[in-house]
């Protein structure tokens, strides 16, 4: 017989609810050298991370990678750490609650809560309690808007064998990508114009870097689909605002090991139009939602530097949606129209919803 998990005696005539667990990658639980150990370990030991032979890898992981890689990172941890924490786990908390303020002013009875693919809360953990709460209908929404098998796909995979586990199973519905959503697109636009509100606008000698993260070439070749839809993104929104394609560039960071990454690498390519006395970059990610080490050390920090010891003048930094108001009313959008069909006492279409939120931000104005 399968070996179930312990659950709590079903109490037949309870209430059932509807939830939506938002999942990110995660983070140490601290900016150490053990605390990071912790983290990597779990993050490199997925086979869906390092798609590679498996006994090799792990004898490289443990008598290598895991014995130099954590202090290295521990110093970059460090310098992105807030007082309230890792930036990405706060700002994925503050997602939470600005999705559930506004869903609550929508009229929807709807949980939201949040899980680390790799870290705390865990994803079982949270689908564990969302079940004890009596949520019979859930909505995995990765915090990915492209797709990818190294992030994506294991987010589901630790979701389906949670599953498994299970004799009373909830609905599961998922989230697969959302690189082309108008309402995605139209929040990373307006705070690309914000910042040029704030910096000013741009001049001839200009370019938008787009920064996504990472993926083995090899995974392109075998269907992945994280390059088209990296790029789809990109031409929305160059075309949102308005850019010629010798205004824009996109480029991949992050990349790990010393086999082939998609191309051209964000580092090169920073330091390429530093030599080429391109006066003026902005970098965007738009494959973070959330500020994180890979923004705000890898990119703001590391990437300046790159751009203007190579001759560039003039480095930006744009910040992540994080909880913009447009970007959690964009989660909004898309929580509802995956959600089409189930109770949840609110919209059941993107109209509705479109309208009940604009009421909300109207009561919001108000009060």
């Amino acid at each position: 017989m399968p070996r179930y998990m312990t659950e709590p005696a079903v109490k037949h005539d309870a209430p059932s609810h509807t939830a939506i667990l938002l999942i990110n990658l995660g983070t140490p639980q601290a900016p150490t050298t053990k605390a990071v150990r912790v983290y990597l370990r779990e993050f490199l030991s997925d086979p869906r991370v390092v798609e590679t032979s498996r006994p090799l890898w792990l004898m490289i992981l443990n008598g290598l990678v895991l014995n130099y890689r954590p202090q290295r990172s521990a110093v970059k941890y460090q310098a992105i750490w807030t007082k309230e924490g890792s930036p990405l786990r706060v700002h994925t908390q503050r997602q939470t609650q600005a999705l559930q303020k506004l869903l609550d002013d929508a009229g929807m009875k709807v949980r939201v809560a949040h899980a680390m693919r790799y870290g705390q809360p865990s994803i079982p953990e949270v689908l564990s309690r969302l079940k004890e709460e009596g949520c019979n209908r859930i909505l995995l929404l990765p915090l990915y808007p492209q797709y990818s098998a190294s992030t994506t796909a294991t987010a589901f995979d630790t979701a389906f064998s949670w599953a498994q586990l299970c004799r009373s199973l909830p609905e599961l519905r998922t989230v697969r990508s959302y690189p082309d959503h108008p309402g995605y697109i139209a929040a990373l636009a307006a705070s690309v114009r914000e910042h040029w509100a704030k910096h000013g606008q741009p001049g001839d000698d200009y370019r938008l870097v787009m920064s996504y993260h990472g993926v083995p070439r090899s995974t392109l070749e075998v269907g992945d689909t994280t390059f088209c839809e990296c790029h789809k993104t990109s031409r929305l929104l160059a075309e949102a605002l308005d850019l010629r394609e010798d205004q824009y560039t996109v480029c991949f960071q992050s990349r790990f090991g010393s086999s082939a990454w998609l191309e051209p690498y964000t580092t090169e390519t920073l330091k390429a139009l530093g030599a080429a006395h391109v006066k003026r970059v902005d970098v965007i990610c738009p494959g973070f939602v959330s500020d994180c080490l890979e923004t705000l050390e890898e990119i703001a920090l590391e990437g300046r530097d790159d751009f203007l010891a190579a001759g560039g003048e003039e480095f930006h930094f744009i910040h992540c949606l994080n909880e913009r108001d447009d970007w959690v009313r964009a989660l909004a959008e898309i929580a509802t129209q995956h959600m089409s069909g189930w109770p949840t006492s609110g919209p059941q279409s993107s109209e509705e919803m479109a309208e009940c939120l604009r009421r909300a931000r109207c009561m919001g104005a108000k009060r």
